[in-house]
Parts: structure tokens; C-alpha cells; sequence
């Protein structure tokens, strides 16, 4: 059975330190950008998706060996976002028949 330091280990080193700080500073200038420039507004808003689902990745390539269940997890968390994404496309395709 797992001890409450080991799980607690292996919680904390999930993610690099340094991906979400990085991330943000990287998005401010692409969302400023999206606001002071309407017509990229669609990029600001396919940034803003595809950091959630980078770090889905990061998790799964990180700890796939360490700890399974983390990565089996952030795999089920994109394989649902590509549902949702056929999906919606395919929803779309019905609505304009």
C-alpha cells in the first residue's frame, strides 16, 4: 500500500515547475493581441485551448513510466476533447444539411 509521503511525491511532480509560468507569460501578449486586433481573435481563443491539451500531453509523456494512472487519466482527458471535437464538427455538418 502506498504511504502518504510517496503519494504526496508523486503529486507534487506532475507537471515541470515551470510550464504554467511559462505558459502565461506566453499567452498575456497573444491575448492582448487578440483583443487590441479583433480579427485575431480566433487565435487568442485557439491558444487558450491548446495549453490545457499541451499540458495533457506533457503529463502523459512525463509519467508514463512513474505513475500510470496520472497518465491513463491525461490520456482520457484528450481522447475526450477529440470526441468532443468530431463531435461538434459533425453536429455542425448535420445543422447545415
Amino acid at each position: 500500500m502506498t504511504g502518504p509521503d510517496e503519494r504526496a511525491q508523486s503529486q507534487a511532480h506532475v507537471l515541470p515547475d515551470g510550464l504554467y509560468p511559462g505558459a502565461f507569460w506566453v499567452a498575456l501578449p497573444v491575448l492582448a493581441l487578440s483583443l487590441l486586433v479583433p480579427a485575431w481573435a480566433g487565435l487568442g481563443l485557439w491558444f487558450m485551448m491548446l495549453l490545457p491539451a499541451l499540458a495533457a500531453l506533457v503529463v502523459i509523456v512525463r509519467n508514463w513510466r512513474r505513475d500510470r494512472r496520472v497518465s491513463l487519466a491525461a490520456l482520457t482527458a484528450l481522447l475526450g476533447l477529440g470526441l468532443v471535437y468530431v463531435v461538434k464538427g459533425w453536429l455542425a455538418g448535420l445543422a447545415g444539411s
